[in-house]
């Protein structure tokens, strides 16, 4: 039993080895392997690559934005699993080719021409005749014929067996499209060289780096000076792909090489100058053209290589390869100004760094952090119909609920034929509050006419990055600023002022023969004004501080509902005069003269109504409008050392033609047995041969019959056969 069980383990290995062997050359692994590869590359086509944790948790939740970095899905190409899964495919790829090759090589070299005559009987395909020659002229003749053809041809003489058996004769053994098989070995050594290629162009090398030699992934923040030395690869690091952003009229030799938890640090083997920056626009405002004039600056001998640099032209120095990929703000200066958006606020100006560091402003109770996040110079809007931003309204026939969610909706809510235009430069910034919250902001520098007259300036907002800007407009007055807007949001707000203008609007409303109508005008003026001004509550658990949502409100908890139309349409009348008094009262506490009521100042009163309504949503006390800035332009370029590319090329080449090969290269071999044969009365004078002929093709098709019908006329002599008559 010892003995037994002894050479049991001695004959369980190699049983074993041979098994995986088998396992891993199978048709069934390899094909298993490619559907995995198959449907990750689905989920890194869909699902955005390498973004930042907060977008997964904002657009799928904490849940499955943890399974998504746990299983590494936002980074499936540099996962360690799909690197193993590549590793496993060159395997079993490479162990098919080497098992199949020996034997396909030999299948070529050899013609089969010992195939027994009585087997070609057993051919599909076949044909006999007698041929008025002796069987060596005969087999010399079509060996040439084929020869000719394009046929590798054998000739073998057999002499008759002793036992009677097989008699004396010629086989004429023939081959073609050989290309065919080879093909199958090019398609298979196609796979091993792309996936071998994928594998050193991938994050393996730069991976081994980090796992045998020493280096760590970099998490923190800083300048990139100051990053120490085991978060950086030398510049003899033989594979990597990296992002570097250079500033016009800067320089830049460290790329980022972006990590699942974190970056490494690239040394380039030269020092990338941005000396100019080319930058071309469609009328829809996508880039047309943006290209970059550089300056390579050899670290080693000096040596200073000029070249320009477009999408799809990339330069090349020293085996690295320097692609335009996009372009950023490399560091504007901007100034802004502090618009008030709520009673308490005061203005101030300020200046910062696009990208730079961040501002501290406490203004009243809020103490936040402005961040400067983008400058945009050129913004192009559709404007059809009103626009992408909207259009004015009639204060007196508006619909809150569908006036707020039309005026602060997304900016693509129209499939009307586009009017496209160039509203200016923008400023993109973030307020961050205390606990850490920011919300995302872009404000139009100049005013813009939406399509109505009214030239308005246009304040952006939203809560998520992937959320679209919500806008509120503000007019702009006679002197093209929002300080006319301003002045009228401070009025209103003070009780004394808006006692002045009811009291100017009962003066001009009231009928002189019916002076008792002045105390109900009074009344409803009065409530109406401190409803939309936020000064009073529509009810005391009612969610609006003010504006158009109070009023509406109001009308729902104290008017029937079947006179609310009636009603309301009277209180927005009374609502729109007496505004129109503290627009006035407003100017002529700045010292400017009085609007007439024309339409031009019910074009401006209009506007200015639906944004104090809407500002009360506004959910920032500061407003920040650019006054000016000095736009300094930055390159990104993506920087790689791809030594696998050539290997992917060479790949590629080989996949076409074994591709190629396998299915339009027919492999057939052809098969004559002659044989000498008796003359008409049944003597055998040596000058007549009996031809037997066998066909064989891989791929039975159209072709391969008209190939054959073809053979066996030039070859035996025979007639094609006629189509029957009917």
């Amino acid at each position: 039993m010892t003995v037994s069980t002894h050479g049991l383990r001695v004959h369980r290995g190699p049983q074993l080895l041979r098994a995986a062997v088998e396992l891993l050359s199978s048709m069934r692994f390899a094909i298993a392997l490619l559907t995995v590869i198959c449907i990750a590359s689905i989920i890194g086509t869909v699902l955005k690559q390498h973004e930042p944790i907060n977008n997964y948790i904002n657009q799928f939740g904490p849940f499955w934005a943890e399974l998504f970095r746990a299983a590494r899905l936002d980074s499936v190409y540099s996962a360690w699993w799909f690197m193993l899964i590549l590793l496993f495919l060159v395997i079993s790829t490479s162990l098919c080719v080497a098992r199949n090759t020996p034997r396909i090589l030999i299948d070529l070299r050899t013609f089969k021409e010992d195939i027994r005559a009585q087997s070609l009987k057993a051919f599909g395909q076949r044909a006999e005749n007698r041929l008025a020659e002796t069987p060596d002229m005969a087999a010399n003749r079509i060996g040439q014929l084929l020869v000719s053809g394009g046929w590798k041809v054998k000739l073998q003489q057999r002499n008759a067996s002793a036992d009677g058996k097989a008699g004396a004769g010629w086989m004429v053994a023939a081959r073609a499209g050989g290309a065919h098989k080879l093909g199958y070995i090019a398609a298979h050594s196609a796979i091993v060289l792309v996936c071998i290629g994928g594998l050193l162009d991938g994050d393996l090398v730069v991976r081994a780096q980090t796992w045998f030699n020493g280096k760590s992934v970099f998490t923190g923040g800083g300048m990139i000076a100051d990053v120490a030395p085991e978060h950086r690869l030398s510049t003899s690091n033989p594979t990597f792909r990296g992002n570097i952003l250079v500033p016009e009229g800067g320089r830049g030799n460290v790329a980022i090489l972006n990590q699942a938890d974190g970056v490494l640090l690239q040394e380039l083997p030269f020092t990338i100058e941005l000396k100019k920056f080319i930058v071309d626009y469609y009328s829809t405002g996508m880039p047309k053209l943006f290209a970059s004039e550089v300056v390579l600056h050899d670290r080693e001998s000096g040596e200073q290589v000029p070249a320009r640099i477009e999408v799809n032209h990339p330069a090349s120095y020293k085996g690295v390869e320097i692609y335009q990929s996009s372009f950023d703000d490399g560091g504007s200066t901007v100034k802004l100004k502090a618009v008030p958006m709520a009673a308490a606020a005061k203005p101030f100006e300020v200046e910062g760094i696009i990208g730079g560091p961040s501002t501290e402003i406490t203004n009243g109770k809020d103490k936040l952090t402005l961040e400067y996040a983008a400058l945009r110079v050129i913004n192009v809007e559709n404007f059809a119909d009103g626009g992408a931003m909207g259009s004015g309204a009639d204060v007196r026939k508006v619909d809150l609920r569908h006036g707020i969610e039309s005026r602060l909706g997304a900016a693509n809510k129209t499939n009307k034929p586009k009017v496209l235009r160039n509203i200016g430069p923008s400023i993109g910034y973030k307020l961050r509050d205390a606990s850490g919250q920011a919300r995302e902001y872009q404000n139009y520098m100049v005013p813009v006419d939406a399509g109505d007259g009214q030239p308005v300036f246009l304040l952006g907002m939203r809560e998520k990055p992937e959320d679209p800007f919500r806008y509120l407009r503000v007019p702009s007055d006679e002197q093209g600023s929002m300080d006319g807007f301003v002045r009228m949001r401070t009025a209103l707000g003070d009780p004394a002022t808006r006692e002045r203008a009811i009291e100017r609007y009962i003066a001009k409303a009231t009928d002189p023969k019916r002076p008792e109508m002045a105390e109900q005008l009074r009344v409803s003026a009065a409530r109406a004004l401190a409803l939309f001004s936020g000064a009073e509550r529509a009810k005391p658990d009612a969610a609006s501080q003010g504006g158009w949502q109070a009023i509406a409100e109001f009308m729902e908890a104290n008017v029937p509902e079947a006179e609310r139309e009636r009603a309301g349409t009277v209180l927005v009348r009374i609502l729109n005069d007496v505004l129109f008094e503290v627009l006035n009262l407003s100017r002529e506490g700045a010292g400017l003269a009085a609007l007439p009521n024309d339409e031009k100042t019910q074009g401006y009163l209009t506007q200015a109504v639906l944004a104090l309504s809407d500002a009360h949503f506004y959910p920032a006390p500061v407003a920040m409008m650019m006054t000016d800035f000095t736009q300094v332009q930055a390159s990104v370029f993506q920087v790689a050392r791809a030594p696998g590319k050539n290997i992917v090329y060479l790949g590629c080449l080989l996949l076409i033609i074994g591709i190629f090969a396998m299915l339009y290269v027919r492999e057939r071999r052809l098969w004559v047995w002659l044989t000498p044969g008796g003359g008409a009365s049944g003597d055998n004078d040596g000058h007549e041969t009996v031809a037997t002929m066998a066909f064989s093709v891989n791929r039975k098709t159209l072709d391969s019959d008209r190939e054959f019908e073809h053979l066996k006329h030039k070859l035996l002599a025979l007639k094609k056969e006629e189509p029957a008559s009917p």
